[in-house]
């Protein structure tokens, strides 16, 4: 890019300016005349009244931005970061953008409140409604935002080349960066807790951790993580590692690496998920160490499989676990958030016709709809920050986590969206078969310990504490962790962050365990430690070695099926 004057350059983005401006203001204006296909927005078409009161707002915001006034009749949500510069403060154009944009969305919000439609309908409407209102933010251009404007300025176009160079990049990855990749690597500063890889098959690795302790709990602990993402944000670095955590408590831990399954085992079903995964971890675990029982620990869909797997246990009279934690997991789907906006009959039964029976679902996908969720902590805020700024993101090793996706089997993936997502049948006694035996979660009566976070947007926390009721055990703890789905989970005690909340009994209705609920500052980690403890089986000479005769180290931790990444 040749670099005019500042000049030149400043004419032609005010040029651009105008003429982005002025289209966005179309798109504002032409909200009432959507396509018809919008049902929502057309069904509301007629509530004059409304459409009245903005367009007065908007002719009231004009003629104080032709005068020289301001006018302040809408403010932003409490946390939106939209509108941090000064410029959206004191620059009278930038402060116009702000306002009439807040009208604007203020105005879709409410035609979409006042439809009539079923509730399942409208929540979609105001999902859709918000998507767009978060893509058509005037931040999100570089004519229209005030930052973007005197970055390309004061660097004489150079940020622009750098936001486009970005760009590019970003395409062929196929996703946006959302953290310095280069800063990391997974087994050089990322899933460092020192340990072996002890079985591996088509779909797993268990790796067994080195002990820290001279003493260990005489039953091991065996984490399932979830299998659609990477496994090491359980062992991010040492100051924020649980595996890490679990092991200076004095407890011998095995994980499963779940493998990022590529087109040859497309025909993997969630019975495989749960035999070559699940129970092949419970039972190798159970054989290195010679104990009694192990304790169990599910995070996400690895609670979800972790459930299943211990209804097939208990109506096979098996007693291998001795007690189940439950991390951000659902049994219960009959209130799934925003995630089930994108899960209806139709696009089930479309997956199903096309990989069903065989095939990949890719790990990008879910990428996407995970990011769509929160785009704007997880989509605009990259957009504005790479593209817009030409700046690189910082390094965050949970973000460098999060867009390291996988792919999951068609077979698997489509039963677990009908089964648990669609109708919901995990929670009804005997609804489901899993190897060949009906699913009770009733019937699991061992200890368990439910971790819920208030702030979840894939696992809503009242969804997780249905899990207390579901199951028939009479040794239940139930906490609710503060933030969101990962970080309410990895919030190590040496940062003595956020808080939690515990308190008993457990009624049925969340919000009245919650009205009473005692809230304790910091991590829930120790309390958990603790309630395992109890569990252990009594304490024995920690190992010496990873494995056993039969189960020889194959390769140090992490082992290679956590490092096959997407492309």
């Amino acid at each position: 890019m040749q670099h005019g004057s500042p000049d030149a350059l400043l004419s032609a983005i005010a040029q651009s300016s105008n003429e982005v401006t002025q289209g966005w203001m179309r798109l504002m204006a032409a909200a009432p005349a959507a396509p018809q296909n919008f049902s929502w927005l057309s069904a509301v078409q007629r509530n004059s009244a409304l459409q009245t009161e903005y367009l007065e707002k908007q002719a009231k915001l004009w003629s104080a931005l032709v005068s020289g006034r301001r006018e302040a009749l809408a403010e932003p949500q409490p946390g939106d970061r939209h509108f941090a510069a000064k410029a959206w403060r004191d620059n009278p154009y930038f402060d116009y953008l702000k306002h009439s944009y807040l009208l604007a969305s203020r105005y879709v919000e409410e035609l979409v409140e006042s439809a009539e439609l079923e509730r399942p309908v409208k929540e979609r409407a105001r999902f859709a409604a918000r998507q767009w209102l978060d893509a058509m933010c005037p931040a999100n251009f570089p004519a229209t935002n005030p930052d973007a404007l005197a970055q390309a300025i004061e660097s004489q176009g150079e940020s622009l080349t750098r936001g486009l160079a970005n760009l590019l990049g970003d395409v062929q990855k196929g996703r946006i960066s959302q953290t310095d990749e280069g800063a990391f690597e997974v087994g050089r500063n990322l899933a460092i807790t020192p340990g072996d890889v002890v079985f591996e098959n088509e779909l797993i690795q268990l790796i067994q951790y080195e002990p820290a302790t001279g003493e260990v709990a005489a039953r091991p602990l065996v984490i399932v993580p979830p299998c659609i993402n990477q496994s090491f944000n359980l062992d991010l670095q040492p100051d924020n590692s649980f595996v890490g955590h679990a092991v200076a408590s004095g407890n011998t831990v095995f994980m499963v690496s779940w493998r990022n399954v590529g087109p040859e085992l497309g025909h993997l079903t969630w019975d495989d998920y749960l035999e070559k995964g699940v129970f092949t971890a419970l039972r190798v675990a159970r054989e290195i160490s010679g104990a009694d029982q192990v304790n169990a620990l599910g995070f996400c869909v690895g609670g979800t499989l972790l459930g299943a797997a211990l209804a097939v246990l208990a109506a096979n009279d098996e007693h291998s676990v001795a007690s189940a934690t439950f991390l951000a997991a659902m049994l219960d789907f009959s209130e799934t958030g925003q995630i089930g906006l994108f899960i209806d009959e139709a696009g089930v039964a479309t997956r199903e016709a096309t990989i069903g029976s065989s095939g990949i679902l890719p790990g990008s996908d879910l990428a996407f709809v995970f990011s769509s969720l929160r785009a704007n902590d997880l989509v605009w805020p990259y957009v504005v920050n790479n593209y817009l700024l030409g700046s690189q993101p910082a390094a965050f090793d949970l973000l460098y986590w999060n867009c390291d996706s996988t792919n999951l089997p068609g077979p698997m993936y489509c039963y677990y969206l009908r089964n648990t997502y669609l109708e919901n049948k995990l929670r009804v006694p005997g609804a489901l078969q899993n190897c060949g035996v009906p699913v009770d979660l009733g019937d699991i009566a061992l200890p368990v310990f439910v971790l819920a976070t208030r702030e979840d947007h894939i696992v809503p926390w009242r969804s997780a504490y249905r899990t207390v009721s579901l199951v028939g055990a009479k040794d239940k703890t139930f906490v609710l962790g503060a933030s969101g789905h990962v970080a309410g989970v990895v919030n190590p005690m040496v940062k003595k962050r956020r808080s939690y909340w515990i308190g008993e009994p457990y009624p049925e209705d969340p919000e009245a365990w919650l009205s009473s609920a005692q809230e304790v500052p910091g991590s829930w980690w120790q309390r958990w430690s603790d309630w395992l403890a109890r569990h252990s089986g009594g304490k024995r000479k920690a190992p010496t070695h990873s494995g056993s005769s039969k189960y020889q180290p194959i390769e140090p931790a992490p082992g290679r099926y956590v490092k096959q990444r997407l492309h």
